[in-house]
């Protein structure tokens, strides 16, 4: 039986632990909102909503209720993960004879519209409070090693390969590829390889009897060839601005050794070392850019390590992270006063972090 009619402005329900059943039915079943029925509110079946007659935009019309409070926002997480960069190639001291150029560390990324490689950006990530996450930074590489392997989540970037060294010694596969080891070698040609949607390979010494060896690779180039006794130059980093601005490189590949030592991935190309040379000392791939280290020529035997890598988080700024468990960690955090998103880097260590919301 349908209440018509209540003699009093008040019903009482406090005895009833139920809901209030309210009218109900679809769009086409919708009585006319007119002034006569103003206040009146059912549920709409077909939106499973519920709706009110009112007249607040002037013309009496029925208007979905909307729920009160703060909108939900949801935790959608960009990354960058760089890997640590490839050791540059060395020199045993038995002739002239650069070493290859470290290939830079893998480098994936879901900002922007390019990833390492040449492959696009990958999707953002869509994460919990809560939930601890896996974080790691890849150390810098040590003599003839691959770089050091970086992790966010399920997002693994693969270290950097490490440079050809003189006599016998092959480049090493890795994010990016060393570069080639110079002179009269059998792997002269053989050049490290890279891992699809991270970094490409290193170049090659063509000249099979000359001193310059090739750089290593970058995330977003090969490595040049060697030129005669001039090393060849790293492959270019690869610019992605999830901390915003402009200029912001990563992951170029070390330049390798020669009579004339290539360069590397420069500051401006993502931190990959020079090759040594006549002309200049081998160098370090710069820190948190996953740069391969530069090659060594036979004035100069000792090789140089690559870059640490880095792990960088955007999110939205209703959001903070917790460092839990690990060793070492070291990291900032900084507000974008453009869109008010924050941009946590970290820079060092391994273990879980969590997000939660804020206050």
């Amino acid at each position: 039986m349908a209440l018509t009619k209540v003699s009093t402005g008040v019903v009482d329900m406090s005895s009833s632990t139920g809901g209030l059943i309210i009218a109900k039915g679809t769009t086409a079943q919708q009585p006319t909102c007119t002034a006569a029925n103003l206040g009146s509110i059912r549920e709409n079946t077909d939106e499973n909503k519920v709706e009110v007659c009112t007249a607040n935009s002037g013309t009496p019309a029925w208007q979905f209720l909307e729920e009160a409070g703060s909108s939900f926002v949801p935790l959608t997480v960009d990354y960058l993960v760089v890997a640590g960069g490839g050791n540059g190639g060395g020199n045993v001291g038995a002739g002239y004879s650069g070493g290859g150029g470290g290939g830079a560390g893998g480098l994936r990324t879901s900002y922007g519209s390019t990833s390492g490689g040449g492959a696009s950006a990958e999707s953002s990530l869509s994460l919990s409070t809560g939930t601890s996450y896996i974080v790691t930074v890849g150390a810098a590489s040590s003599e003839q090693t691959q770089g050091n392997s970086s992790t966010f989540y399920t997002i693994t970037s693969t270290g950097g390969g490490f440079g050809g060294k003189f006599t016998g010694y092959a480049a090493g596969n890795g994010g990016s590829g060393g570069g080639a080891p110079g002179w009269d070698n059998p792997n002269a040609a053989n050049p490290g390889s890279g891992t699809a949607g991270q970094g490409y390979n290193g170049g090659s010494s063509v000249i099979l009897t000359e001193d310059g060896a090739g750089g290593g690779g970058g995330a977003s180039a090969v490595g040049s060839n060697s030129n005669g006794s001039s090393g060849g130059n790293g492959g270019a980093g690869l610019e992605v601005n999830i901390i915003g601005g402009t200029g912001n490189f990563y992951a170029g590949g070390g330049g390798g050794g020669g009579y004339t030592g290539g360069n590397g991935g420069s500051a401006g190309s993502g931190g990959g070392g020079n090759g040594g040379g006549n002309n200049n000392s081998p160098t370090n791939g710069a820190a948190n850019t996953g740069g391969g280290g530069g090659g060594a020529w036979v004035s100069s035997t000792a090789s140089r390590p690559g870059g640490s890598g880095v792990v960088i988080l955007r999110y939205p700024s209703a959001y903070a992270i917790t460092f839990q468990t690990g060793v070492g960690f070291i990291s900032s955090t900084a507000t974008l006063s453009a869109t008010s998103e924050k941009v946590t880097t970290i820079t060092a260590g391994s273990g879980t972090i969590t997000f939660a919301l804020t206050p």
